[in-house]
């Protein structure tokens, strides 16, 4: 199964491909979404729906995962970036993949083994297990994590014959 792994942002979405065969996974593809700063926001979602809808045509994933966002202290930034997490899960569905959330801590755990990892030690992990994905920025890093939950969650669902907790079709 080809998995798409997102992590969103208004400014800059990251990406990851992973294949997952049973227990093992492989590195496909990654990379950023950017956003043009000084365009208004309906311009700057439109840019990140095109460049969503170019990583599905390219690489055809079979489902998909996001990251769960937090509210911050700032509202304005919070309402923006669930605007932009609205694009990122969008896309995916619109073409009918399964679209798994999940929160942080638990993308976390899935990949380092603790919930209150460290980035650093989420990049680690991510070189460990995906060897093939280089040198990559964090944004890439943490998609990559979300793909690798997704995976976990999905098959462990698909043992159980149950429905994907957080999925939407």
């Amino acid at each position: 199964m080809r998995i798409l792994g997102i992590d969103p942002g208004l400014q800059k979405t990251g990406w990851g491909i992973i294949e997952s065969q049973g227990h093992k996974l492989s590195y496909v593809a990654s990379g950023l979404i950017k956003s043009t700063a000084s365009k208004g926001l309906p311009e700057r979602l439109a840019q990140l729906d095109a460049g969503m809808t170019e990583i599905l045509l390219r690489f055809k994933p079979d489902e998909a995962g996001i990251e769960e966002t937090f509210v911050n202290n700032n509202a304005a930034s919070s309402l923006k970036l669930g605007a932009a997490r609205g694009v990122a899960m969008v896309v995916p569905a619109r073409a009918g993949l399964v679209v798994g959330e999940y929160p942080a801590n638990l993308v976390k755990k899935s990949v380092v083994g603790a919930g209150k990892a460290g980035k650093d030690q989420v990049m680690m992990m991510i070189r460990t297990l995906l060897p093939a994905s280089g040198e990559i920025v964090e944004d890439e890093a943490d998609a990559l994590a979300v793909a690798i939950c997704h995976a976990h969650h999905s098959m462990s669902n698909t043992l159980m014959g149950g429905k994907m907790i957080g999925a939407a079709r």
